[in-house]
């Protein structure tokens, strides 16, 4: 059996260096994975595997590619994804939220961080989310009040979906909306799950205030179902100033752009 090279990264390490990868390029090679790690290519392979079974890549001959328009990663593998950029996302996030304000947050790995960052800010508000991360990250942190909307459980996205949760969410009204995205064309956000845009626009129309979160990696990726058009957003907060078309889009829109510092 082939021992992994001293100083090699582990599975988790690989796994994430795969994925930031895909981001600049569409596809990847088994034996250039291999000797970056310095690890054998069977090891790559299974980690190829193990990420495709979670729907973070597609499985090519001899690598791997990005995903499907209608396919995205389930939320254990985004979570891999672009760690420090949504960190630094939800933190700034965080700050436009005000004391007392009730925030509608959706399920996602960058909703998830914003939460954390709140209850870390130790700002007192109302949370309502279809979201358990998000209630994990927020629901022991002294202020911050916590509703969860009802539905059925989708495993991979850890939250909830459905017809009672479209339901309970219209019944609220909320100064702030959090949400995610899979992508963002210049057409607007854009969701791989149908059940997820719904819930994404339920919130939309509850709030005044309507901010996206998404880091840079996403921009310029259409997935199956667009959430909205760009102008039912006020906000975008991202990592990386936009490109340019997409920056001159955003403006036309109204939509104020928000760039996380690094700290």
């Amino acid at each position: 059996m082939a021992r992994r090279q001293e100083g090699a990264p582990g599975k988790e390490a690989r796994h994430a260096a795969i994925l930031q990868a895909l981001n600049t390029d569409p596809t990847v090679r088994i034996s250039t994975l291999a000797a970056r790690f310095g690890v054998s290519g069977e090891t790559v392979r299974r980690d190829i595997e193990t990420l495709s079974a979670r729907g973070a890549v597609r499985r090519t001959y001899g690598g791997a590619s990005v995903t499907h328009a209608g396919v995205q990663p389930d939320f254990q593998a985004r979570e891999a994804m672009a760690g420090a950029e949504r960190a630094r996302i939800g933190n700034a996030a965080a700050t436009l939220v005000e004391p007392g304000a009730v925030v509608m947050v959706d399920a996602g790995s960058t909703t998830a961080r914003f939460a954390g960052a709140l209850a870390a800010r130790g700002t007192g508000a109302t949370l309502i989310t279809n979201s358990l991360p998000v209630v994990s990250a927020a629901g022991d942190a002294p202020g911050l009040r916590v509703l969860v909307a009802p539905g059925e459980f989708h495993a991979p996205e850890r939250a909830l979906y459905g017809a009672e949760t479209d339901a309970f969410l219209r019944r609220f009204s909320a100064d702030v909306a959090m949400i995610g995205a899979s992508g963002l064309t210049l057409e607007g956000p854009t969701d791989a799950e149908s059940r997820a845009a719904w819930v994404k626009r339920a919130m939309l129309d509850r709030c005044p205030r309507r901010v996206l979160l998404l880091d840079s990696g996403k921009f310029g990726r259409g997935y199956l179902e667009r959430v909205a058009e760009l102008s039912a957003l006020t906000d975008l907060v991202t990592d990386t100033a936009p490109p340019p078309p997409l920056a001159a889009a955003l403006a036309r829109a109204g939509v104020a752009v928000h760039v996380a510092e690094c700290v």
